[in-house]
């Protein structure tokens, strides 16, 4: 008993010698850490304020009705044209094929790389899913699974080239951008595939641009794709060892293979899942213009569009930060921005200097950002 008593008086009279600094941190830091675990709020917060800011220029005089603050024969326009179903969901099918194409080029910089050929690819694939079915008589079926495959396979050559032979993701899907570019000219001979003659003898083709009608707003399965494609993504990088594994290689990659990551198996999974998803987006162009054109624009700058959604949805261009649904948000800020100046009887360029003026404070935002201590 003593003994314990002798135990229990020392422990007592101990001083503490060090301790961790229990200072409270300001709002910046608090904020910081917020945006910094939470990469998709500041795209979505721009996509909100973005979103109100025009409508409420655009439909001032009818939000003055609805008030009481005026009467409605005292305004020019007393119904709204921005805050409706109808205008909203035109956004989600103007933007649905970058959507797409910035998932797909997520998934790369995810890893600290860039793909300059994605939008190159989703051409090629689309004029492979018509030629084949007119050209050679293939089913429809078929087409697009091979369309879809050739996505895979361009994707696995670039994955290769990058983790294997170690060369720069910049160069090699600027290379690959030109040869796909090429070969869609070379193999289509510049043909193109009308929307009635696709409508008559393949319909599946157009089956991404079937629309329907849910409470006013008319959305296509284009739409849906995109959404569920975002979705499952997200859950996949979030909540899966693969997905880790891609954040993994993105923030370090020597790291990460002392870790037990299998880089190059990591590298070859993420190109060709976006040669797939950039495979898939052919399809919803296919759906979406009706037709099947090798001198579709998406070809040419489809790749600056994609890569624009996803520095505005604030995923680092450093690699190993960011979300798909960040993407997302971020080309649908582009589609409000286009449709809503549009609208407004804006100068187009003035859509053009707001979107560079986006991209290089989300550069700037994603820096302040990185130097967060956790």
């Amino acid at each position: 008993m003593n003994t314990a008593n002798d135990f229990e008086t020392a422990a007592s009279r101990t001083e503490t010698v060090a301790e961790f600094d229990g200072h409270k941190r300001g709002f910046v830091h608090r904020l910081q850490h917020l945006l910094h675990t939470n990469p998709s709020l500041v795209p979505l917060i721009v996509l909100v304020l973005s979103t109100l800011g025009l409508g409420l220029y655009i439909d001032w005089e009818p939000i003055k009705v609805s008030l009481g603050i005026a009467r409605l024969e005292d305004v020019s326009n007393g119904s709204y044209r921005f805050f409706k179903s109808f205008t909203l969901t035109l956004i989600l099918q103007q933007v649905q094929i970058v959507g797409v194409l910035a998932a797909a080029q997520t998934l790369i910089i995810l890893t600290a790389g860039i793909d300059l050929s994605v939008g190159a690819i989703a051409v090629l694939c689309s004029v492979i899913m018509g030629q084949f079915t007119f050209r050679y008589g293939i089913p429809p079926t078929f087409s697009i699974m091979i369309g879809l495959a050739v996505g895979s396979a361009i994707g696995a050559v670039s994955g290769f080239l990058v983790s294997r032979i170690k060369l720069p993701p910049f160069i090699v899907t600027l290379g690959m951008w030109q040869i796909v570019l090429a070969a869609n000219y070379l193999y289509s001979a510049n043909e193109t595939i009308r929307s009635q003659d696709i409508a008559a003898q393949a319909s599946l083709l157009q089956f991404m641009g079937t629309k329907f009608t849910m409470g006013g707003a008319t959305l296509t399965l284009g739409v849906i794709s995109m959404l569920l494609i975002a979705f499952i993504l997200a859950y996949a990088l979030k909540s899966t060892p693969w997905g880790r594994h891609v954040y993994a290689v993105g923030d370090d990659p020597e790291a990460a293979e002392l870790a037990g990551v299998n880089r190059h198996r990591t590298l070859m999974s993420v190109y060709m899942l976006a040669g797939l998803i950039c495979g898939f987006a052919g399809w919803v162009m296919i759906g979406r213009f009706s037709s099947v054109s090798p001198s579709a624009t998406t070809g040419v700058i489809g790749n600056i569009q994609a890569i624009t959604a996803v520095v505005i949805g604030g995923i680092s261009l450093f690699g190993g930060r960011g979300s798909i649904l960040g993407a997302l948000f971020g080309a649908l800020i582009v589609g409000v921005f286009e449709l809503g100046l549009r609208m407004a009887g804006a100068d187009p360029q003035w859509t053009f200097l707001l979107i560079g003026v986006l991209i290089i404070a989300a550069v700037a935002v994603d820096q302040w950002i990185r130097k967060v201590s956790i």
